[in-house]
């Protein structure tokens, strides 16, 4: 039995997004936020206590880090989660010069370049809470 799904054209008429976030639950707010900011040029747009909200003008997503088990944090079942288990993933063009500047940065390397059969050239790194962000090349010849 398949559900009735609204057409992508019903749901563009619907709803305009006008702005996309990802928050991430995190032990320490200010060391996630300095290092995105150090690293990769995020801007502070908002902080307040346990809070700090993040921007680039090319990013299309304003990255947040919410201290774990905020009194404020809804779902409630979630507040003590931490960003666990996914991936921020920022899409490059030159993986390589990205890699060598965040070498000569003294960050960390936690996954060295690799590319993937189906093209994605990507390398990792982990900031101080244990957050994985990922830097991609696609390689479109393949």
């Amino acid at each position: 039995m398949f559900l009735d799904r609204p057409s992508r054209s019903s749901l563009e008429v619907s709803m305009q997004i006008t702005a996309s976030a990802i928050s991430l639950n995190v032990d320490d707010v200010i060391a996630s936020a300095t290092f995105v900011k150090q690293h990769f040029g995020f801007s502070e747009e908002m902080a307040a206590e346990g809070f700090v909200s993040l921007s680039r003008s090319d990013a299309g997503f304003n990255l947040i880090f919410l201290q774990t088990n905020l009194e404020s944090f809804k779902p409630i079942h979630m507040r003590g989660h931490r960003a666990d288990g996914l991936l921020i993933v920022f899409v490059v063009d030159d993986i390589d010069r990205e890699y060598a500047r965040i070498q000569s940065e003294g960050v960390k390397i936690t996954t060295a370049i690799e590319t993937e059969p189906w093209g994605e050239r990507f390398f990792q790194v982990t900031d101080p809470n244990g957050v994985v962000i990922q830097l991609v090349q696609w390689d479109t010849e393949k």
